[in-house]
């Protein structure tokens, strides 16, 4: 490498360069006309920072705790899928970046190894991720396997019941593996083509009637604490903590499902109000700078999640590209509360930010606005 990457948009860069064009599509690209991956760039852009000055920052502490487990930065890593169009070791590589840098890798249920080897290689907490099947008996199963392997909670995706329409992926008839954890299913009576860009079928596995009634049964059904992904609103915030959920990912599936909804960060505050403390919330979507998890966090969530930057990581170097990934992260936010005057993730607060120039006040509007 001539040069290495100093923040994740270089990296995103170098990996687009080395990545065959079906997988960068597939994990660049968005639903329909990619709106909402573009507006949460300009939405990030347009938190303005407050610093502060005249503050002991001699001490910063960039440490938290989600469900009770202490990461060394509020970075997770989002479940994302089959790792291995990026690199040879795929979800290994990553889990055990994941537990260098200290911090929760969500390993998702289509990863390119199963959910025993990646905790096999795994020196940090884990997470897994699945959905609600049709079948009860394979939910029941997937979970059980999960806890038996040493997964500490299960992230339920909410928002995929529907197949997305993905136009980079029909173009390049992009279809992605099975993954392992799915090998022990009779593909004649249960099918979902991971990444498939067409209508669900019906052996599709996933369950499109299920309800808050089914998070209630599955909550008590299972002894691992669950997460749900996919929350965009505070009514959805707050039924999921009010049927079991203790933790609520705020998340648009990083614009690859629904085109043209808000960002993560604009309905984050929504979501927080609504859940009143009785979950956990995090937040995911386009994090891809320091000043960009401090917004997040002066917002209300208690950690963020990165997806696709994983990927880049793993182009660019593997294992050791996705932990200096984390580090450049890491080394913006904390420079980031230096400056805000803010010493722990805690005391992060949204005295740090505005969104209205205030030499708005100045100008008063012409009478006909008035």
């Amino acid at each position: 490498m001539a040069q290495e990457p100093i923040n994740l948009f270089e990296y995103e860069e170098i990996a687009k360069s080395r990545l065959e064009q079906g997988h960068y599509d597939f994990i660049a690209g968005g639903a329909t006309d990619e709106i909402t991956i573009r507006r949460t760039r300009a939405v990030f852009d347009s938190i303005m920072m407050r610093p502060r000055m005249m503050v002991d920052i001699s001490k910063r502490d960039v440490s938290t705790t989600v469900l009770g487990q202490k990461i060394d930065l509020p970075v997770m890593m989002d479940p994302a899928g089959n790792h291995g169009a990026a690199h040879e070791d795929a979800e290994l590589a990553t889990a055990r970046a994941a537990g260098t840098a200290g911090t929760v890798m969500v390993v998702s249920s289509h990863a390119a190894r199963t959910m025993e080897d990646v905790a096999g290689a795994a020196t940090g907490p884990l997470w897994f991720q699945q959905y609600l099947f049709r079948d009860r008996g394979l939910t029941l199963e997937m979970a059980a396997r999960a806890e038996e392997a040493g997964y500490t909670a299960l992230c339920l995706t909410l928002d995929a019941k529907v197949s997305p329409k993905r136009e980079r992926n029909i173009r390049n008839n992009y279809v992605g593996p099975v993954s392992p954890n799915y090998a022990q299913l009779d593909l004649v009576t249960h099918s979902w083509q991971f990444a498939a860009d067409m209508p669900a079928g019906p052996n599709d596995i996933r369950d499109p009637a299920s309800t808050w009634e089914d998070l209630d049964w599955l909550a008590a059904n299972i002894r691992l604490p669950v997460v749900v992904k996919g929350i965009m609103t505070g009514e959805d915030g707050k039924y999921s903590a009010d049927h079991g959920a203790k933790g609520v990912i705020v998340s648009n599936h990083g614009g690859r499902y629904l085109d043209t909804t808000l960002a993560t960060i604009e309905v984050l505050p929504e979501v927080v109000k609504a859940v009143g403390g009785n979950a956990e919330v995090y937040m995911d979507g386009g994090i891809r700078r320091g000043t960009d998890i401090f917004k997040a966090l002066a917002l209300g969530a208690r950690s963020v999640l990165i997806g696709r930057p994983l990927f880049w990581g793993l182009a660019v170097d593997g294992e050791a590209g996705v932990v200096s990934m984390l580090e450049i992260l890491k080394s913006e936010l904390d420079a980031t509360m230096g400056m805000c005057g803010r010493t722990t993730i805690e005391s992060i607060d949204m005295d740090c930010l505005a969104t209205v120039s205030p030499l708005l006040a100045l100008f008063p509007a012409a009478p006909e606005f008035r």
